[in-house]
Order: structure tokens, then sequence, then C-alpha cells
């Protein structure tokens, strides 16, 4: 998640958009029309999705210890999500733009399938700030929704809407990846987008349970599932405007997504909801070398992914 206006340096530098389509093969992978029936969302496996934080943890020590926009840690991140993709059967396409003087890539995954008038996509930043690896902010949300979209693919899913995954790059510089994608949309393009799920840090290690109020149905989703297992959750505040969800809102296309807290403090009613510790940020490292995969509750983040899986079924379907 990206700092406040006040607390980052403006970015400075023009955005241009290239689509490299780089087709995923589906031979042999992507669903025929009812070979799947729409049933209830799959269970994520934590070990899996923890096992993709592995990796971003490996590609950032081997880069310079981050894997910030322009770096070389980023590029080795998307490759790394890209080729679990390609080999799940997504049809993928990396998006590149330029910002800061250095190139920056977005990679969009589609699951062959579904009415592409109506599609639903979920989405997370794969960049972390200079000063650390990001495995919370934001390999958390990246990881989850990578699993997720494994998760498509391991159950043949033919869902009735269409599904897209996105991972944006340069996030931590003020959504330029996400912005630049939705820029390139024509109209109508947009207008296919029934819903922009997003999320971005859901693992802290002093957890909070934030669901955006952005819009109605959405919102209804992930409250549902959150209230299915007994937990409560409040509106999410602290990141209004400040990750990829905000390009998509402000052209009009409904969002939704979850959050388990930055670098607000917890307070003492919170802690007796959720527990964890009252006085402490909801995540200690946020943009710090300390955001390693030590820095994630490992309830917090097997919740999350269930319920991003939830959503992605739920509103598919």
């Amino acid at each position: 998640m990206k700092l406040p206006v006040s607390r980052r340096t403006a970015v400075a530098g023009g955005v241009t958009i290239v689509m490299l389509l780089t087709g995923g093969s589906i031979a042999g992978a992507a669903p025929a029309p009812g070979s799947a029936a729409l049933g209830a969302a799959p269970d994520i496996p934590l070990a899996n999705v923890k096992a993709h934080l592995t990796q971003l943890q490996s590609i950032a020590t081997a880069n310079g210890g981050n894997r910030a926009h322009g770096r070389t840690g980023y590029k080795a991140s998307l490759d790394y999500v890209k080729a679990k993709l390609d080999a799940a059967g997504f049809t993928t396409a990396v998006q590149q733009f330029t910002s800061s003087g250095r190139t920056g890539y977005n990679l969009i995954a589609d699951w062959p399938g579904g009415d592409t008038g109506h599609v639903v996509m979920a989405g997370s930043h794969l960049d972390s700030v200079t000063a650390g690896a990001g495995i919370n902010d934001n390999g958390s949300g990246s990881a989850a929704v990578l699993e997720t979209a494994l998760a498509v693919s391991r159950a043949g899913y033919h869902p009735t809407r269409h599904l897209r995954f996105a991972w944006w790059g340069a996030e931590e510089l003020g959504m330029v990846g996400s912005r630049s994608y939705v820029n390139s949309l024509s109209a109508a393009n947009r207008a296919r987008i029934s819903g922009y799920l997003n999320f971005d840090m859901i693992g802290s290690p002093n957890p909070g349970y934030f669901v955006y109020d952005d819009d109605p149905a959405i919102e209804k989703t992930f409250k549902d599932y959150f209230t299915g297992l007994g937990v409560a959750t409040e509106v999410e505040t602290e990141g209004d405007g400040r990750s990829d969800h905000a390009p998509f809102k402000n052209a009009g296309i409904p969002v939704g997504g979850l959050f388990s807290g930055a670098d607000y403090v917890k307070t003492a009613a919170q802690a007796a909801k959720w527990g964890g510790t009252a006085g402490q940020a909801f995540d200690r490292c946020y943009h710090s070398s300390c955001d390693t995969s030590a820095n994630i509750n490992d309830t917090a983040l097997n919740r999350h992914a269930d319920a991003v899986a939830y959503a992605v079924w739920t509103l598919s379907s």
C-alpha cells in the first residue's frame, strides 16, 4: 500500500502502454463448457500461499533485498507468478509502462470461458518499497490472488462470468500500474468489468479484519464470509484512495476488497474483538526492512485467502 500523498515524494514521469500478449497454453487445461459445476469455493491451502511468499522472499534476498518498481526483484517476481499461471492454463498478458524513468510491468491473466460481457477481476500489487522485501505489503495479497487463480484451474471451474486476475506494478509510487491499465481500456471494456476486488496487505502480524465499503454487493459478499466464521469486521478507512482499487473506482467500476491493517494503531476495543496487542500498529514493519516472511500472521492470511476464493466464486457464478 502506498503512503498518503503527504508522506511520499511525488512521482515524476509519464506512462506509456505496451501490451505484450504472451499466450499461456490452454490446451488440456481450460475447462470445457459444463465440465465443472458451479459449486462452493474451495479451501485455499495456507501452505500453498506461504510457499509463494517463501519464493517472493527468496527473490528479494537475491535482488538487493527488495522487489520494487524498476528493480530486478520486481521483474523476477512477475516472472514467477506468470510461469505458474501459464502452466495452469491461463492466457497471460504483460502490460508495460514507464514511471520515474524506469520500466514497469502489470501482469493480467484471463481464465478461458465465462461471459466476457461481465468480467470479475481480482488483483493485488506485486511491487514492494525499496526498503524491504514487502512480504505483507504486498506479497500477502499477491500470493492469495495467485493461489485462488490456481484453485480455479485445479477445479476446472466454469464460471458464468469471465474471470480475470491482475498483479500491478508501481503501486507504491501512486497506483501507477493499475491506473495505466484502467486508462488503457476503452469505455466499452471498462463497462464490461462487473467488479474489481483488491487485496493489499492481508497477513498483518497484529491483524484487523477490514472490508471496503464501496460497492454494497461486494461488501456484503465479504461480510457474509466473515460472519460465517464468527469474525467481526470493520469498514476499511486507512487505505481509502491508497491502493489499486482507486483507479477502478474513479472510472465508475464497482470495487471492493479486504485489508488487515498497516501503520494505524490497534485500539483496545479492536484487540478485545480480534486478539493481538492494543497500542501497537497492525503492521509494525510497514514499509520497512523487517517486512519479511517472518512478518505474517498465519491465521489472518489463511482467513483472508479463503475469503478471496469465496468472493471470486460467489461473484462469478
